[in-house]
């Protein structure tokens, strides 16, 4: 799966902004790369949960398949912990074969990481520290 560099950064940049609250978002591209992030409104009232709202997740739907593209994945972040899935993360992930790029804002520096969701578990496809995540294809 091929991230690129500016798409990630997009995504560390909403953590940001949203921490101390988790962030969240879908992943739009096609077979093998993604291409943007759309962010979405975090419909939670707990700051360390997410909900994708569900107007939000539609339309970028709708957006991605008007240019040819899909939804392949989503994600959020967790800011004061590691970008590794939480037992909630697994107990309420619903779209296998997407991809799931989890934010950490524990550190100083933001961790980034790329899960596809099998159905069952998260298996890791991509980690990073702030490299390119383009030169890592697995």
């Amino acid at each position: 799966m091929i991230l690129p560099a500016a798409v990630r950064d997009a995504v560390v940049v909403h953590a940001r902004e949203a921490a101390p609250a988790e962030c969240c978002g879908m992943l739009v591209g096609a077979a093998g790369a993604i291409t943007s992030a759309v962010r979405s409104r975090n419909l939670s009232d707990r700051p360390t949960r997410f909900l994708v709202d569900p107007v939000d997740h539609v339309q970028a739907r709708r957006d991605a398949r008007a240019a040819g593209l899909d939804v392949v994945g989503f994600y959020h972040s967790h800011p004061h912990s590691s970008a590794e899935p939480s037992p909630t993360d697994v107990a309420e992930a619903s779209y296998p074969n997407h991809v799931y790029l989890i934010v950490g804002l524990k550190g100083e520096a933001a961790e980034t990481r790329l899960y596809r969701f099998t159905g069952e578990s998260f298996e890791l496809e991509i980690a990073d520290a702030g490299t390119d995540f383009d030169q890592h294809r697995r």
